[in-house]
């Protein structure tokens, strides 16, 4: 029946979507709320099962250069073992050492170790991208990030 990749996928991504959409459905509701905190998760889980539907019945079939394309090289797991434990650092530091302290880190970091040589503008991207969203939550959407160390 699954003769294809691309169904083979679907049907663990219909699981993951039922899953998440099961989840979703478990967020409480909040009475005088207009838009309630389970639109978002909702929306996104069907839109994943559509998606995951389409991918379903796409008949196109894979060739041997995209065939080629899946295989996964030592050098390619290597970079995607990393950067799952610099993510993994990113998660256990947040709430000691704050959202700007970390996101900045994690973001130049991750960008040196995946290649990028241009520090000086990889050091200016990382300052001003997580001020923008540190901001943009914690004053303009009232959302608190983690502070960490840093007193405001």
């Amino acid at each position: 029946m699954l003769t294809r990749i691309n169904q083979k996928i679907a049907v663990i991504l219909a699981i993951v979507a039922g899953g998440y959409l099961l989840l979703s459905y478990n967020i409480p509701k909040y009475p005088n709320a207009l838009i309630d905190a389970d639109v978002i998760p909702k929306m996104l889980g069907f839109l994943l099962l559509f998606f995951a539907i389409l991918l379903f019945i796409n008949k196109k079939e894979e060739t041997e250069a995209e065939k080629q394309k899946r295989k996964m090289t030592k050098s390619n797991l290597f970079l995607l073992v990393v950067v799952l434990i610099f993510i993994l650092i990113y998660i256990s530091l947040l709430e000691i050492l704050g959202f700007l302290i970390m996101t900045t880190l994690f973001i130049f970091c991750c960008s040196l170790f995946l290649g990028y040589r241009k520090h000086i503008a990889n050091g200016i991207v990382s300052i001003v991208f997580s001020l923008a969203i540190y901001v943009l939550f914690n004053y303009l959407l009232s959302i608190n990030l983690p502070a960490g160390i840093i007193p405001f």
